[in-house]
């Protein structure tokens, strides 16, 4: 069940949705995996993402030729969608070099640290990047980003109760060194998704999801 997590550890709970009918079962996902025949490392150094060439077969075909399929393992990511007591989101404005773009962009990271709660790589991220620290945290999702390929899973945060910290050791560098940083009104991002201007995937599926649950606005549930 989902919860909002407040400032002393209280936990504000969800409304649990009604239960899912015995014909709705097709509408969820399940784990599964098909028999790998042969794989091979394409690239492989000490960074925590890597490429390899897995050949798979088709579960109850043995004798059938194995095909190709290119795995880049990813260890997920935290993204958090901060917003402040005037419902301004904070956000970034970051190259991005695979999409030669500048795209406006939420404080997210890596998990990489091996068995690391995906909310403490949130909390780390909006130290780092905003120099941010919330009092309520609500898990709005967990979600494949890209699945035909990979099987990075990204964990989406809404913050809020925001105070300014200091950003400790952290040094920008690289794209980061040449990050912007701005608040705007939610409303303003949420139009900006929905009209296709902010095109992030991260950001429109926080953004959206913050909205269809009722987590913005004047009726938002409070811890």
């Amino acid at each position: 069940m989902a919860g909002v997590l407040g400032g002393h550890g209280s936990v504000t709970r969800m409304p649990t949705p009604p239960e899912t009918p015995a014909s709705d079962e097709l509408l969820a996902d399940r784990p599964e995996e098909w028999p790998v025949a042969s794989s091979e490392d394409l690239h492989r150094d000490d960074w925590v993402m890597a490429l390899r060439s897995d050949r798979i077969r088709r579960p109850g075909h043995p004798d059938e030729e194995p095909f190709r399929r290119l795995v880049l393992e990813h260890p997920g990511a935290a993204v958090v969608l901060a917003l402040d007591e005037q419902d301004r989101a904070f956000c970034l404005r970051q190259y991005r070099h695979a999409a030669s773009r500048r795209f406006v962009e939420l404080p997210a990271g890596l998990c990489d640290v091996e068995g690391e709660d995906p909310l403490e790589v949130a909390r780390r991220e909006l130290v780092e990047e905003a120099g941010l620290e919330a009092g309520e945290w609500t898990h709005l999702t967990s979600a494949y980003s890209s699945p035909g390929i990979s099987a990075e899973l990204m964990h989406f945060y809404l913050a809020r109760d925001l105070r300014h910290v200091d950003r400790g050791d952290f040094v920008p560098e690289h794209e980061e060194a040449e990050m912007e940083t701005f608040w705007v009104p939610y409303d303003e991002l949420h139009a900006a998704v929905v009209d296709g201007r902010v095109t992030d995937a991260p950001v429109v599926l926080a953004v959206l999801l913050a909205r269809a649950r009722g987590l913005v606005g004047p009726g938002r549930p409070r811890g």
